[in-house]
């Protein structure tokens, strides 16, 4: 039986999202912008998800732009916002928890002079109003601040902190790749929102990023003036219909009581600590006395897929800035591993990963460095 637990990684494709946007490859498959029938069928499906989106975090149509994924979501929110404003500072406010497409896409603005702050965070991954309160100056422009975390499932107040940034006349961002349709969501929370597909059994290659209407923010993709301007390119129809009955059908399924499970098992093991906080799918573990490499390895061998932090970063041989943060030791951030749910995960899969694990664990102690 083959278990599939990096979810958060990303997640398959419904069959149902599948069956919507296949007749967009075959049939109807012109181009949204031409000045056809089968252009006005690609624009009028594209409008059809743009709406879904929308109403499903509280916001206006036209307030929704298309974009590849999560990734061009967070460049385009960042380096929209810091340009279109530089006149009237160069100051970023962040967390050292972000995803990388937040954490690289701030670091390239500081080459090009802007002033970055990186906070820190508690022990549950959480930012503390006052500490952004501090780090606000006179020259703060955006503050950046995830979700729902990747990596150890924690949640952000997004009114909290948006209060925070409307009370000092700074853009807010928030990227929501992981937490979207997993958790309440309310555009009137922020400024900026970055959503993608592939998180929520949709298709990769396609995301999308809320603007609130009024916010300065410099185009980032320029050519034929597709998504009303605001990002050019051919429009990916399939993905984008596929994308929007993702978010129709989305639900957490059984997600929260699988994870209860999951942690009650886990928690049976000797000398582990759980890590994990609020997203219903995202349970993460550090297995004490055991590289979190040779977990995964000896998981893999088993049809157990699981991971050791976010896939955007973990085939790198980096420490996780995030375990280090809420104050795992390097040793215990090398010996933690993620295992994500999906809606299609089940008790029996669960059962089975509880049942191989313990001696999984003592297998590798006997044999461990640490």
């Amino acid at each position: 039986m083959r278990i599939y637990l990096d979810n958060a990684a990303t997640t398959q494709i419904d069959a149902l999202v599948l069956k919507e946007m296949l007749r967009f490859f075959d049939r109807d498959y012109g181009n949204a912008s031409s000045p056809h029938k089968m252009g006005e069928t690609s624009m009028e499906a594209i409008e059809k998800a743009r709406i879904i989106l929308a109403k499903s975090i509280n916001a206006k149509n036209d307030e929704i732009v298309f974009t590849s994924g999560g990734t061009e979501s967070n460049n385009f929110a960042i380096k929209g916002i810091a340009f279109a404003n530089r006149d009237k500072g160069n100051h970023i406010i962040t967390t050292k928890i972000e995803h990388k497409s937040v954490l690289n896409t701030c670091k390239w603005l500081e080459k090009q002079g802007f002033e970055i702050s990186y906070l820190d965070v508690d022990e549950k991954g959480l930012v503390n109003k006052e500490d952004l309160e501090k780090a606000i100056t006179d020259k703060t422009i955006l503050v950046s601040i995830i979700h729902g975390h990747n990596e150890i499932g924690t949640i952000q107040d997004l009114k909290v902190i948006g209060d925070v940034c409307k009370r000092h006349n700074v853009y807010f961002h928030t990227d929501a790749c992981q937490s979207y349709t997993k958790t309440e969501i309310d555009s009137r929370d922020a400024d900026l929102i970055s959503l993608n597909a592939h998180k929520i059994h949709g298709p990769k290659g396609v995301g999308a990023l809320f603007i609130k209407k009024g916010t300065e923010i410099d185009v980032f993709m320029h050519g034929g003036g597709h998504e009303r301007g605001m990002r050019s390119g051919t429009d990916n129809v399939p993905g984008i219909v596929g994308f929007g009955k993702a978010v129709e059908i989305a639900n957490i399924g059984e997600m929260r009581e699988l994870k209860s499970r999951l942690i009650k098992g886990l928690k049976k093991i000797d000398k582990i600590k759980i890590n994990s906080q609020g997203l219903p799918h995202i349970v993460s573990a550090t297995f004490l006395g055991i590289e979190g490499e040779a977990m995964v390895g000896v998981l893999n061998l088993e049809d157990i897929y699981v991971a050791t932090g976010s896939a955007c970063s973990s085939n790198t041989l980096e420490l996780d800035q995030t375990l280090l943060s809420i104050g795992l030791t390097p040793q215990e951030a090398n010996s933690t591993v993620r295992f994500s749910l999906s809606r299609f995960s089940t008790r029996k899969e669960i059962d089975r990963v509880l049942e191989i694990l313990p001696k999984i664990v003592e297998k590798l102690r006997k044999i461990s460095p640490f």
